[in-house]
This record gives C-alpha cells, structure tokens and sequence, in this order.
C-alpha cells in the first residue's frame, strides 16, 4: 500500500532486502537497517511526493526504525529494527517524521514489541519534541493504547493518535528521552575546558567498532596522593536502550563536580571511578540490550572477551585491580539500569550467607530511600536468581572483597510515586533524572558519616559592594550555632527514624528477599567504618 514497501521485506524479517522509493534505490542504511527518508504515497499516486505524504527517518545516531506499513491514509504500522545480530529485542525506538501537513491526523502502530509486560500499560506514552519545540514532551495518555492484537500473531502493540500541527516542523519520536554517545563526548568535552584540578577523563579501552570508552575520575589532588584511598566504582549503560541511567549518571557526575559545600568534602574522602557509557557500540546504533556483535553485555561478566567484549573485559580487569590493591578500599561497584515494568527508583543487592556483611549490604538503600522521595525500599529486592547469574551486581559480588558492596541501581522508564497517601504517579522528566543523581551522591555523605565535616566547609558567594568583608563575631557565632542546632536535630530524626524501622525476611525458590532492622544494620556499617 506504500511505494514498492510490501513488494520487499526489510531488515530483521525475511532478509536484508531494503525497500525503495522507486526513484533513487535503497533507502535503508545497510549498516543499521534503519528507514532512511522512506516516503509513503497514497496507492496508485505517480509522481513527486506532496505535502502529508510523510517522510520517516531512523537513520541517525541511536535511530530506530526498521519498516513502515501504510494501512491507509491516516493509519501506519510501524516496526521496530531488531538489535544487530540478535532478532530477539525490539523495545527501543527512535525516529523522525518529516513533510506533514497542518492539521494532518495519524494513528502510529508499533506492532513488534519483543516484550509483553510494559509500563504502556501503567499509563507510559511516548515522547515528541519538533524542530519548533525542542523539549521533549510526553504524548497525553489518553491518545494510547496497548492491547494484544490478533492481526499480528496476537503480539502486543502500542496504538497513539497525533495531530501534526506545523508544516514546517520535523518531529521527532523516542520511547524515551535519547542520550547518544556523541552526546556524552560534548558533556565531557565541556567539563575538561574547565581545567578542574578534581576531574579527570580517560580513554580505558576501545570498542568493538573502536569507539573510546572513558573513565571518569572525580577526586581532590590531595585525595589521590594519600597512601590509602577509598574507591567508589560506577557504570552506566550497558544495556544501550536504557536511557535514563545516562540522565542518572550524568546527575551524580554533575553534583560531584559542582560547587557544593557537600561535593567538596566527598572529593576530599572518596575517589570516584565513573564509567558513563559501558556499551557504546550498541548505544550508537540505536539498540536496546545488545552490543554490536549481539551479545547482552550484562550477561557475561564471568568470562568476558577481549575481542567481543572488549569494554566488558576492561571494566572487570579494572575492578580486579583496585580490588587486589592493598592500598585500596573498594567499597561499592554501582551498575545503573532502567526498568521498563516497575515504577521508582529502586535497588537490586545480592545475598550472603554472612550475615554481619548481609547487614551492611542493606545499609545504603535505606539512606538513599531517606534521601530521594522517588526511590522505593518495597521495590528493592536481595536476591540470588540464578538467571542474574552473569550481571555485574552477582559476578562482582561473588569475587571482590566482602566489604565491597554490589548494587544494580535502577530506575523506571516511566515515573514515581512518593508514597504518601494521595499522591499519583509523576513522570520523570530529565531533572527528575538528573536529581536522582545528585541524591545517590549525597546519600555517600550519610554513608561514611560525613556531615560532620560540612560546617567547616561553606559555598562561596558573591558579596554585595555595601557588605563588610569580614562579618562580625556575633554573626559568626550566631551562624555556627545555627549549623550545630541544624546538625543536633538531623542526628535525633536519624536516630527516630532508626528506632522506628524494622522489617522481615521472607523467600521463595528462586528469589530470596531480605529485610533488616535499619539500627542494628546502621550500627554494624559505622562500626565497620570507624574501624
């Protein structure tokens, strides 16, 4: 029904035949087998296309879009490119809408979802932003549907109606708020201008297709030159369609960077190792779990290749290196994911048969569920599961030093809920992302009991010209009492909140959920510390 498109099957169907326009040959990119510039004409049209007959591109960095069907004029099936050697995911989705007409209404089917449980059907929608309007936007809910549809093979499909509102305008749709690779160089290419003594990006390997992949290293000049040192260890991404865990990432970069009395004393104690983007092949390409040669990266921590996974096996051998030095205290290895079921911020921690080291484990979730109103303790889990085998949480549990502490980090595609009594769902935005960032960095200073140290320790501040450049005592006394009030009643609402928790264990076969009184918890990790 379109020009030439069902005369051909596209990439991840039948072959790797392409479709065509019918004037200048392929019009998918032969490496990605993304749609590109694919126009759809009414049936029988002849001749040049027209204003409203759309114009869909993929073919760009983290695009995604293998196919278009016309149903008719005001209907499209539209489906997912598989991940590149491996037909199994299609999830991700990102792609451009071009030469529409005013007022012109569509129906969008994505009908190949690999994946039948989503938040689709929590309330999720889609994102549009227009050359107009470059701010990504959610689609309104009520415009989409999920259902299960028999005319294709009884798979789920996404259904959203949308009114094209500006000829002029280029749209642009994403299952989630895009962040590329080139987009990672230019946030760290501006942050190396600014010389900051703290910061330090390093190219730790190469890629598959050759691309570097940086290490980040956040850590006051002072800090690095002690004779002992304590390492916090994260990652981002290695799943590429995951999204949000760069806007995470990105947020706890950002904070530690910054200006914050908090961020100064956390460089001057801790070293931070930040790997932003673990699978940049597979983020370049557009797909969802899979690097460029197939493989889902989170899977093979055990015996990683150097050829295959090249990034995977410098991560690990890094992570044994620091974890072998005497002088190093490793004390957690981060790996930040998004969920596309559960709603939240949440936690995945591994279980142990220690049970003082069990205690410590559960520590840090509880802080950062004090710290972050959108993270959730009920969806944080300890399990054993044999399918999670492969991931970084259980491999480098199972290998590093008993203080190391293992977390998947995830958070939600879709939104959050405060768990007062009458709140809804609120959708993350990109701040709301980038605010979880910031939290999971100030949940450190809880950890290793650095608040202490934060009245010593105030932002700098323009001074108006009539300001006196010294204050006077009595201002300073006042200031300081101010502070150590503020101190003594954070540390009686920390010791009400510690009496006041408790939880239970419970198992199954195959996950085994853990809760533990926060106090006796909490007492074990500062001991630990202290000692």
């Amino acid at each position: 029904l379109l020009s030439m498109a069902t005369a051909k099957p596209s990439f991840g169907e039948d072959n790797d035949a392409v479709p065509t326009d019918g004037s200048v040959g392929p019009i998918v990119d032969p490496f990605v087998g993304n749609v590109k510039n694919y126009v759809v004409s009414p049936v029988e049209y002849e001749g040049p296309p027209v204003r409203g007959h759309l114009v869909f591109n993929a073919s760009f960095e983290g695009g995604n879009l293998g196919r278009v069907d016309s149903i008719s004029e005001f209907e499209y099936d539209l489906f997912i490119r598989p991940d590149t050697c491996n037909p199994r995911f299609r999830v991700w989705f990102n792609f451009t809408v071009a030469n529409v007409k005013s007022e012109q209404r569509v129906i969008f089917n994505i009908v190949n979802f690999s994946k039948t449980k989503s938040l689709y059907r929590e309330g999720m929608s889609p994102l549009v932003k227009s050359t107009s309007r470059p701010q990504w936007q959610r689609i309104p809910p009520k415009s989409v549907f999920y259902y299960r549809c028999p005319e294709h093979h009884k798979n789920y499909i996404m259904s959203f109606a949308f009114a094209f509102d500006n000829e002029e305008d280029v749209y642009e749709f994403a299952y989630s708020y895009p962040y590329t690779y080139t987009r990672l160089q230019r946030y760290l290419d501006r942050i190396k201008a600014r010389r900051l003594d703290f910061f330090k990006c390093e190219v730790l390997c190469v890629s598959v297709q050759q691309r570097p992949l940086y290490l980040v290293t956040i850590a006051s000049p002072q800090n690095l030159e002690d004779s002992r040192c304590k390492v916090v260890f994260v990652t981002a991404r290695v799943h590429p369609g995951e999204t949000p865990s760069s806007y995470v990432c990105q947020g706890l970069i950002d904070f530690l960077i910054s200006g914050d009395p908090a961020a100064k004393i956390l460089r001057d104690n801790i070293v931070f190792k930040i790997i932003p983007m673990l699978n940049p092949d597979g983020v370049f390409l557009g797909n969802y779990r899979c690097s460029l040669m197939g493989f889902d990266l989170n899977r093979h921590w055990h015996e990683p290749s150097p050829w295959a996974h090249p990034t995977l096996q410098a991560t690990k051998a890094l992570l044994l290196e620091y974890n072998a030095d005497s002088n190093v205290d490793l004390d957690f290895y981060f790996d930040i994911h998004a969920h596309s079921t559960l709603m939240n911020g949440f936690m995945y921690g591994n279980v142990y048969d220690d049970m003082a080291r069990f205690d410590r484990h559960s520590v840090f979730p509880k802080l950062l569920c004090a710290n972050a109103e959108d993270f959730s303790m009920s969806n944080t889990s300890f399990n054993r599961d044999a399918v999670k085998a492969g991931t970084g949480r259980r491999f480098m549990g199972s290998c590093l030093d008993p203080c190391t502490n293992c977390y998947t980090l995830e958070v939600s595609f879709f939104s959050y809920t405060t768990g007062s009594p009458h709140s809804s769902p609120a959708p993350y935005t990109e701040e709301g992302y980038f605010r979880l960032g910031h939290n999971v960095a100030k949940t450190f200073m809880d950890y290793y009991r650095l608040h202490r140290l934060q009245s010593s320790v105030q932002p700098k501040r323009s001074r108006p010209k009539h300001e006196p450049s010294l204050q006077q005592p009595q201002a300073v006394a006042a200031r300081q009492s101010s502070i150590c009030d503020e101190l003594a009643r954070d540390h009686q609402e920390e010791e009400v909140a510690v009496e006041d928790t408790s939880g239970s264990a419970t198992s199954d076969d195959s996950v085994q959920q853990h809760h533990y009184d926060t106090k006796a918890a909490a007492r074990l990790c500062y001991s630990h510390k202290e000692s």
